[in-house]
């Protein structure tokens, strides 16, 4: 424990002493670098964040072993947060796939929706997947559902996806229990329920226009084939888990933490034993794991699996998303080293001294930290900090408006420093100039649009 704080310090230490003319430079070049060793050289993704990571300590003049603990921190992190989530899901998701739970859903879904309809209602379910949910568990459990339905319906990937992705993303922006809003709400003092309320609200705006009227679009732009990671096996049995309990079962995380939220909102007494209970049933990994023990049963039983098919299932689950996992965790590596040299700070204090208004300056702290940290919460956080002061005299409508605006600052221009940039990029199969124009841009647009959306209320509210 000591030998850590010790560590701990000096990377303090060794950021506040990097010049700052140092720092935007090293951050650009190490973007630059990851992005042309990925697309010119052709190297893992894993590798080039791993060689970009230390290329911006060493730019910055950050100390080499202080770069290495910091990528190694964040590689860590992200790999037993994002990763073991990534795992649970990628079980639950083969097993929806091999059992044909997925192809029920598919089936309901598109036997009830026009084709024009299609994008609109994937969008209305990532919305209701993410309002509870963190995204990247929104994804890999939603990943078969957009693959088989782009598959039935003859759509393009995109035009499927990126409307789901929108309702994913827009909701882990704008609104709690979301760890970014809630954060700033508590920084803020600002009101929960009235900043759900808003944010829920001005989250549709966002969702339409980049979700099924700019997927329409980018399906042009990129035309991917569905990928085979969750390619169904041949039915042996004829028999389908039931839409009813199927639905059950993948909603069955979504309403744990659900639930969690909901007890953190109306129960004060931290020691409560319902509280307890649903705070413990309601963490992401428990609630996914929960979730996937509970799929080995009624999915298992709904197809009439033998234990040995079962366990065929499961076993096949894990390997296709290795590969997921480590770019990911070092997308979180680099992140974490982009974060320790201080650059985000430097930025967000400078544009800080600004005479911008509030709700607009918030926004572009945000959108700076977020492109130079590649994290929506990290953003988030550090931005409502340097705003606190300017909190000052507003009512409570104006200080959830100034949450709102951070949030959707803080999903800008999602790239190769964000770790859901990699996620995206691997789950479809995209290279990476193709995940900058779908995803990147359709992150672009919530923010922006978010940010329109604030602008707009501020004039009633």
């Amino acid at each position: 424990m000591t030998t850590t704080l010790i560590s701990l310090a000096q990377a303090g230490e060794a950021a506040a002493a990097i010049p700052a003319g140092r720092l935007i430079p090293a951050a650009l070049i190490g973007m630059a670098l990851i992005v042309l060793l990925i697309t010119k050289f052709k190297m893992h993704p894993f590798l080039g964040l791993t060689i970009g990571s230390l290329a911006v300590a060493a730019v910055a003049g950050l100390n080499m072993n202080t770069a290495v603990e910091s990528f190694t921190k964040g590689f860590g992190s992200t790999a037993a947060s994002v990763g073991t989530l990534i795992a649970l899901g990628a079980i639950f998701g083969k097993l929806m796939a091999d059992s044909g739970a997925a192809d029920e859903i598919v089936d309901t879904i598109v036997g009830k929706a026009s084709p024009a309809a299609l994008p609109w209602a994937m969008a209305g379910v990532g919305a209701l997947i993410g309002l509870p949910m963190f995204f990247e568990i929104g994804l890999v459990l939603l990943m078969p559902v957009i693959y088989l339905v782009a598959r039935r319906s003859g759509q393009s990937l995109i035009r499927i996806g990126i409307p789901t992705l929108a309702g994913l993303s827009v909701m882990h922006g704008f609104v709690p229990p979301h760890p970014g809003p809630l954060a700033a709400i508590g920084v803020l003092k600002a009101d929960l329920g009235l900043t759900l309320a808003l944010g829920v609200l001005l989250a549709i705006p966002a969702l339409i226009v980049a979700g099924p009227v700019f997927g329409t679009i980018a399906g042009r732009w990129v035309d991917v084939p569905a990928p085979d990671l969750f390619e169904s096996r041949e039915d042996t049995t004829g028999r389908r888990p039931g839409f009813g309990i199927t639905l059950f079962t993948v909603l069955l995380p979504v309403v744990l933490m659900m639930g969690k939220a909901l007890a953190d909102i109306l129960i004060s007494d931290k020691k409560n034993l319902i509280r307890v209970s649903l705070d413990f049933l309601g963490t992401p990994l428990i609630a996914l794991l929960i979730a996937a023990l509970v799929a080995m049963w009624t999915f298992s039983r709904g197809a009439g699996w033998t234990r040995a098919e079962l366990t065929k299932s499961v076993e096949s689950s894990l390997p296709p998303i290795a590969g997921i996992i480590l770019i990911v965790a070092a997308g979180g590596g680099f992140k974490q080293v982009l974060v320790d040299t201080g650059i985000g700070k430097l930025l967000a204090d400078g544009m800080a001294s600004s005479g911008l208004s509030v709700l607009l300056l918030a926004w572009l702290v945000a959108v700076v930290i977020r492109l130079a940290t590649g994290s929506a919460t990290v953003a988030t956080v550090t931005t409502s900090g340097i705003v606190a002061p300017l909190v000052a005299g507003m009512g409570s409508g104006e200080t959830s408006l100034l949450v709102l605006a951070i949030g959707s600052g803080s999903l800008f221009f999602s790239h190769v420093n964000d770790a859901g940039f990699w996620l995206v990029k691997e789950y479809f199969g995209l290279k990476v100039s193709e995940t900058i124009k779908t995803w990147s841009i359709m992150e672009t647009l919530i923010s922006v649009m978010g940010l329109l959306s604030v602008l707009v209320a501020s004039l009633f509210v």
